[in-house]
């Protein structure tokens, strides 16, 4: 069937194949090098205690078949090798079906791993690396020419994660309607990049060019997605150069480089693409049956985006085929940052000598400048922001974190820039503190070389001990 296929878009799919594959190799690296202390056996949220309560068909994953910490540490890095061999195009060498069952590995693994993750997991981006990653298997290799369908379904994706992110935000905080988020966002968001503060500090008339950009990219661009060509590619070039744009204000994992890796999809690369026999029967068959499914679940997202109660960032299904998105449908217009500390007094006092613990990327000391990490997640730095909006987001797992820093657990620390405490000699007490940061005025950060100041807002958690704590079921 000659319109099952697009030839004209060969180079557009070989482009965003081995892009998923690197934010692949990504996400699993993240997992293989941070679950122990999150999920793990001892984890703050272990996976155990997880499945005991979550039935398989609510929560389909390898790991509630059979869990330890090194099985675990073997998917993770199994999804790393199998991430790095497609980045490499190794699935071009085998055949359509054997390539098409090499991009099921990372998809597989992903979900058994999100499946299981709790609230550590709970992110758009994470739904959205499966949905893009289950269409990436029916992409096909260099045996076919790619399914118009397939890059249809890549598009419809593009869009919903566009235009729910437009419409959340005109339905959601009032600023998006007045053009005034800006002012706060880039002092608020949940993790600043080394580009942020300037970001903050641009005039405000180009904060409020930069709010109605940002409407128009996410409300009409997304429908030119389905116009022809060059038209298609004009708005997909858009939307990369707008998530550009974000990746350099701000650390947002890989939400905005998948958001890129989908536009790629779009652009119509100028490319010869080389002369190849008709997709087989077998392949048209369960592309199109797939393809059917996927826009019957569609049906979802498309009431939940038309609601007036539109939700962002759901999944609909267990195997997270068809999800809704949305990002910062309110913003917080004051910042606060949840500061732990320890102490081996023995009494602990106000006028003890309290050692800060040091986070990767959630700001703590002020003269701290921010790094940038994105793609690579920190899933611990990102909790700690939505502990600082309200203790709620904190009860599962905050109390965990504060008995692993009283035990010098090792890897709970390989989630920290630095502990203040020698790994021999834990401290007695831990305790938190709320504070408010603010950016430093351009004068503030002449004459102190400080980026963030704070103030002391109140106590967040008590001097606490080991004793005094719940132990670990």
């Amino acid at each position: 069937m000659d319109w099952f296929t697009a030839p004209d878009y060969w180079l557009s799919r070989l482009v965003f194949q081995r892009a998923l594959a690197g934010l692949y190799l990504v996400a699993f690296l993240t997992a293989a090098l941070q679950f122990r202390a999150l999920i793990g056996e001892r984890g703050m949220l272990p996976v155990p205690r997880y499945t005991a309560r979550v039935p398989f068909r609510h929560s389909p994953s390898l790991f509630q078949l059979h869990y330890s910490d090194r099985f675990f540490a073997a998917c993770a890095w199994a999804g790393c090798a199998v991430s790095a061999a497609l980045l490499a195009g190794v699935d071009s060498l085998l055949p359509l079906w054997g390539g098409m069952l090499l991009w099921l590995v990372p998809w597989a693994l992903y979900l058994s791993i999100v499946n299981v993750g709790q609230t550590w997991y709970a992110f758009g981006w994470e739904s959205l690396l499966l949905e893009v990653g289950f269409l990436a298997v029916l992409l096909g290799n260099d045996e076919v020419a790619p399914p118009v369908v397939v890059l249809f379904l890549l598009r419809w994706i593009l869009f919903r994660v566009e235009f729910g992110a437009g419409l959340i935000k005109l339905r959601g905080d009032a600023c998006w309607r007045k053009l005034t988020c800006l002012d706060y966002h880039h002092e608020t968001q949940p993790m600043p990049g080394p580009l942020s503060w300037f970001f903050h500090r641009l005039p405000r008339p180009l904060h409020r060019a930069e709010v109605a950009a940002n409407h128009f990219t996410q409300l009409v661009v997304p429908v030119l997605l389905f116009t022809p060509q060059p038209v298609a590619t004009a708005a997909a070039s858009l939307m990369i150069v707008t998530q550009l744009w974000l990746v350099l204000s701000g650390n947002f994992a890989w939400l905005n480089w998948i958001t890129i890796v989908l536009a790629l999809s779009v652009v119509g690369f100028p490319y010869s693409a080389p002369s190849v026999p008709d997709a087989p029967l077998w392949y048209e068959i369960v592309v199109l049956a797939v393809a059917t499914l996927l826009v019957a679940l569609s049906r979802h997202p498309v009431r939940n985006m038309i609601s007036r109660r539109q939700v962002m960032n759901r999944s609909f299904d267990p195997l997270h085929l068809v999800n809704t998105y949305g990002a910062f449908g309110s913003i917080s217009r004051i910042r606060y940052e949840v500061v732990v500390e320890g102490t081996d007094d023995t009494v602990p006092r106000e006028d003890s000598h309290w050692r800060e613990y040091e986070f990767k990327g959630k700001p703590g000391d002020p003269r701290h400048w921010p790094r940038q990490f994105a793609p690579y997640h920190l899933r611990l730095d990102w909790l700690m922001w939505f502990a600082a909006l309200s203790p709620a987001y904190a009860g599962s797992w905050f109390g965990a974190l504060v008995e692993r820093l009283l035990e010098n657990d090792r890897d709970t620390l390989k989630l920290l820039r630095r502990s203040p405490f020698p790994p021999d000699a834990p401290p007695r007490y831990v305790r938190a503190r709320l504070f408010r940061y603010r950016y430093t005025t351009w004068r503030e950060l002449r004459e102190t070389g400080a980026c963030w100041e704070r103030t002391y807002v109140r106590e967040y958690l008590p001097p606490t001990r080991l004793e005094g704590m719940v132990q670990r079921s």
